[in-house]
């Protein structure tokens, strides 16, 4: 079985993905290395929790399916995209609240919480495109690279993490959403969130680098 531990970490993560996005509106992918030519990722329709490893698709960075006993996510063509374009691990899109509030509302998240450095100093928000199309997947990329960021909302769509590995994209998925609410609930409440500047972030991604994070 090709990309066997790939396709097993999909399993394993997938119902961590689940629980912050409705319904089966999800999915996330894991390349072979940061720069294979292949990755393994969710499958389309199904439950979270009814695969397994050999259901998992396989597909070519240019969006060839390769093996896997379902059909893959819808997204393929975005997940195959970024992939070609920037040199990462693992891929998480979902379609979480608090995020896609923001992604609604077409408002980046500015540097509120230290925690933000996890995925650069801001999260900006790509253009509407499609879903599954080639078109989306070069927004992202357009406004990651803009940003320096490593996520990006999605206009009236929903959330994007990039990263080395899986669990590195998963972990600052849950970032990205708590910080995304700590923002709106404070707007809610009638104030303006403070942010932190640029050498205030500086310094937390030295003490990260100290710590080895």
């Amino acid at each position: 079985m090709i990309l066997e531990d790939e396709r097993r970490a999909v399993v394993e993560r997938a119902p961590e993905l689940a629980a912050l996005t409705p319904g089966r509106t999800g999915n996330l992918s894991v390349r072979d290395g940061r720069d294979g030519d292949a990755f393994a990722v969710t499958p389309t329709g199904v439950p979270y929790d009814e695969f397994d490893a050999a259901d998992v698709p396989v597909v070519s960075v240019d969006g060839e399916r390769r093996d896997g006993g379902m059909a893959p996510s819808s997204e393929v063509p975005m997940h195959a995209a970024i992939y070609r374009r920037e040199n990462v691990g693992a891929i998480v899109h979902t379609h979480s609240p608090w995020s896609t509030a923001m992604a609604v509302a077409r408002e980046p998240l500015p540097p509120i919480h230290y925690m933000i450095v996890a995925v650069g100093k801001s999260v900006p928000v790509a253009d509407y495109a499609p879903y599954g199309t080639d078109e989306l997947a070069a927004n992202i990329v357009a406004a990651m690279d803009e940003a320096d960021a490593t996520a990006a909302f999605i206009e009236n769509h929903g959330l994007v993490v990039t990263a080395p590995d899986l669990e590195t994209a998963l972990e600052n998925t849950h970032h990205v959403e708590s910080l995304a609410r700590l923002y709106l609930q404070t707007k809610a409440a009638g104030l303006e969130p403070t942010t932190l500047s640029d050498s205030q972030l500086e310094t937390v991604l030295e003490q990260f680098e100290s710590y080895g994070q």
